[in-house]
């Protein structure tokens, strides 16, 4: 696999204050430039930015994948397997509340991966995910 540039992703949060505390510090992302309606922020060598957009009253859509309601939209990052273990654990314990709890899709097959689902406090959708071989990323 060639090397990955960051990826970009903005995104939009109706409290700033409260999404810039999830992702410093249940995230773990290390903040950098910021306004008073914006703040970048380093997600696993990404650029996330949260934007300030008025609360809407959209409600969370979902497709059945599995058997379990993913969210769609979401973004996230995939992670190298020993780094997914680690993170999901360290959720665990700040108490995160996942949509989807970390579990293995595809054992034993082509694509084998871990994932989980949560939302950030604006109720944004994040998938976490960690493949057992990288080089399967886009195996059919």
């Amino acid at each position: 696999m060639s090397t990955i540039t960051p990826f970009h992703v903005a995104i939009p949060v109706h409290n700033l204050n409260d999404c810039r505390t999830f992702y410093r510090e249940v995230l773990g992302c290390e903040e950098g430039r910021s306004s008073d309606h914006w703040v970048d922020f380093n997600l696993f060598g990404h650029q996330l930015v949260i934007h300030y957009k008025p609360k809407s009253e959209e409600e969370l859509h979902t497709n059945p994948v599995d058997g379990k309601n993913v969210p769609v939209p979401h973004y996230g990052v995939i992670l190298p397997w020993d780094v997914f273990q680690t993170f999901s654990t360290e959720l665990k314990e700040k108490n995160v509340e996942f949509i989807i709890e970390p579990y293995i899709r595809f054992e034993g097959e082509v694509g084998e991966q871990a994932t989980m689902f949560f939302l950030d406090p604006a109720g944004n959708a994040l998938e976490f995910k960690a493949f057992k071989d990288m080089g399967q990323l886009f195996s059919k």
